[in-house]
């Protein structure tokens, strides 16, 4: 079992930067590839970013392209989630997910946090 705990939310202007963490439990963390996903309000959960187990490989939506930066340390059993370039399309709630078990589906998953990007 993994539990997932979210940090860094908050109210951003627009142009501003945030960074996510994602601290997870459990001892096999660097055994599994994780993602971020966010959903908007009125809107469905949609990806935003995966990191491999060794953090090799990532990926990101093409809206957060060149703007969100994945990483992670598996010291510290913790992923996160630079954001620069926040547009006010970027609000919502942000969620941390551990052990990808599909193209964008994970075994376990956090509670997540709200970024609102806003003047």
């Amino acid at each position: 079992q993994v539990q997932l705990a979210e940090s860094g939310g908050e109210l951003v202007q627009p142009g501003g930067s945030l960074r996510l963490s994602c601290a997870a439990s459990g001892r096999t963390f660097n055994t599994y590839d994780m993602g971020w996903f966010r959903r908007a309000p009125g809107k469905e959960r949609e990806f935003v970013a995966s990191i491999s187990w060794t953090g090799g490989y990532t990926r990101y939506t093409d809206s957060v392209k060149g703007r969100f930066t994945i990483s992670r340390d598996n010291a510290k059993n913790t992923i996160y989630l630079q954001m620069n370039s926040l547009k006010p399309e970027d609000t919502a709630v942000y969620y941390c997910a551990a052990d990808r078990v599909g193209p964008y589906e994970y075994r376990y998953w956090g509670q997540g946090t709200q970024v609102t990007v806003s003047s």
